[in-house]
This record gives structure tokens, C-alpha cells and sequence, in this order.
């Protein structure tokens, strides 16, 4: 290809990447002052989370009983104000698509959520506490917490999806779910941020398990690897598009344990202290204490 037809190759393809019709949906325009939230600053945040919530392990390992209150404090500090930013790239983000743009507010309303959600590092503490001690209890191979806390990819997928959750209860957009697919991508463990999960929760293994946005889930629940709490396909409206927003994936009652590999599908319900074994492709209710395994052929 001589220079002349490449010049003009280069300028044809800028020229129709460029095009309105082209870029419909795929285009944020960026303006001074109104960025996207930033997955770098995020990632640091949820550094920051993780070394508040479990000081030692993460962040900076010479903390002690002498220090601890110094290093949580500036930690503290950073993270209001990195995730102030963030937020407000979240709320700027979410105007802009419904085209309601007031800055002023949209910054006074990231500095409140800001430090609700640092009020909130304490109970978050407490129930991922409770996380360590399932994960450690269900694992014959854990020898102490440090081990669950250092090394258990459910941990650091809990960590961001409990992290992730706070925030979308509070009502910050977008940045939720950048956080939990940040978990995916470092642990293959797929949680939506608005699933319900209780206390004392744990998953063997973890790679592949897929939770979606509208599970619910008991105290003491157990998973193992490749897990599904999915959903049907989704039925359409009048137009042939997608409804949202109706419950569409399970409901785990309490100290329920699901073997590696089920599909559990729609809205049912696996009843308190029920057993779903490996490989199993579930889709209606299963009562209370059963367990359901797969049948042998002779």
C-alpha cells in the first residue's frame, strides 16, 4: 500500500469512528470537572478499606497496639476524601444520563455519603468478621485467621462486595458495581452488589460462582466453586425488551450448603439447613432440611 492510500485509509477510519450514528451509547463526553469515576483511585480505596478493616494484613504491616489508632486515622483521612471524589464522579455520571445536572448539590450530597459510609466501617468489620470465622470453621485445611484473612480469595471478594453494597443502599451509582466486578477480576467470584447476604457466609474455593442481583441470602450459608444463584430468561414487555427490577434469582434460607457446580435458577427458595449437591441444575423450591442429590443409574 503506497503512503497516499494508507494516508487516506487513516484519515477514512477516523472519520467513521468519529460519527455520531458510530459512537450512540458508546461515547461518554467528558467535561472539565465531570469525570468518570477513575478504577485506579477505586482500587485504592478499597486498599485503604481493607487495611482499616483488617489493619495489619493489609496496608502497612508494622502496625501494632501502640500505632494503630495513628494508621487508622490517616487511612480514615484518605479514604474520606478519595471516595468523596468518586461519589461525586458517581453522581455526575448518573445526571448526566438522566440529564439533571446540578454540581453544587451533587457535591454536598458526595460529602454526606462519604462519611455515612465511613460510619458504617465498624458494622462492616463486625459481619466480615463473621465471613473469617465461617471460612475458617468450614475448611479442615485453615490453620488460623490470618491464614483466611491473607490468602481466601472469599475474603477480598466479600470484602468489595460488602464494601460495594453499603454504597448502594446509600444510593451512590455506578461505583458499586465497578467495585465487584474489581472482586471478579481478582478472584473470578462474581457477586451484583445488591444481593442480600447475611452473616457468617462463605464459599469453598469460589472460582466461578456467579451471585446474582436480587438473591437473597441466609446466616451461615456455605457455597462451593461454581455455583449459580441465576436467573431464567428474562421475560419482555409489550416492546420485546427486558423488565427490570422484579425479583428474579434465589432465595437461600439459613445454614443451606450448595455443592460445586449447581445451577440454581428463578425465584425459589431453598428452604433452612437444605443440601444442594454438585452438578445439580435446580429450578423449583426445595423444602426445608432436604437434600437433593443427583440420582444413580444402574
Amino acid at each position: 500500500m503506497s503512503q497516499l492510500n494508507f494516508t487516506h485509509l487513516l484519515a477514512q477510519t477516523v472519520t467513521e469512528l468519529s460519527d455520531d450514528a458510530s459512537l450512540k451509547g458508546l461515547f461518554h463526553e467528558h467535561q472539565d470537572g465531570d469525570p468518570l469515576p477513575s478504577g485506579k483511585v477505586l482500587h485504592e480505596i478499597i486498599e485503604l478499606c481493607r487495611a482499616i478493616l483488617f489493619p495489619g494484613f493489609y496496608g502497612k504491616s508494622t502496625v501494632n497496639h501502640h500505632t494503630i489508632a495513628y494508621h487508622i486515622g490517616v487511612n480514615i483521612e484518605r479514604l474520606y476524601g478519595l471516595l468523596t471524589e468518586q461519589i461525586l464522579a458517581g453522581l455526575c455520571f448518573d445526571a448526566k444520563q438522566t440529564d439533571c445536572r446540578n454540581c453544587e448539590a451533587n457535591r454536598e450530597k458526595a460529602i454526606e455519603l462519604a462519611g455515612q459510609f465511613i460510619g458504617r466501617l465498624p458494622s462492616l468489620r463486625q459481619i466480615l468478621a463473621t465471613d473469617v470465622e465461617a471460612a475458617y470453621n468450614g475448611d479442615p485445611a485453615a490453620e488460623s485467621y490470618g491464614e483466611i484473612i491473607s490468602c481466601y480469595p472469599i475474603i477480598k471478594a466479600l470484602s468489595n462486595y460488602r464494601i460495594a453494597h453499603e454504597l448502594l443502599v446509600l444510593g451512590v451509582p455506578l461505583i458499586p458495581r465497578i467495585i465487584t466486578e474489581m472482586a471478579h477480576s481478582e478472584t473470578g467470584i462474581d457477586i451484583h452488589p445488591a444481593a442480600r447476604i447475611g452473616h457468617h457466609f462463605t464459599i469453598d474455593h469460589g472460582t466461578g460462582v456467579v451471585i446474582g442481583a436480587t438473591c437473597i441470602i441466609g446466616n451461615h450459608v456455605k457455597l462451593y466453586q461454581g455455583v449459580t444463584l441465576g436467573a431464567k430468561s428474562f421475560p419482555l414487555d409489550e416492546n420485546g425488551h427486558p423488565i427490570k427490577g422484579i425479583p428474579r434469582h434465589p432465595i437461600l434460607e439459613d445454614h443451606v450448603i450448595v455443592y460445586s457446580n449447581a445451577t440454581i435458577l428463578g425465584r425459589i427458595t431453598v428452604g433452612e439447613g437444605a443440601t444442594v449437591g454438585g452438578n445439580i441444575w435446580v429450578t423449583e423450591d426445595v423444602p426445608a432440611g432436604a437434600r437433593l442429590v443427583q440420582k444413580k443409574y444402574k
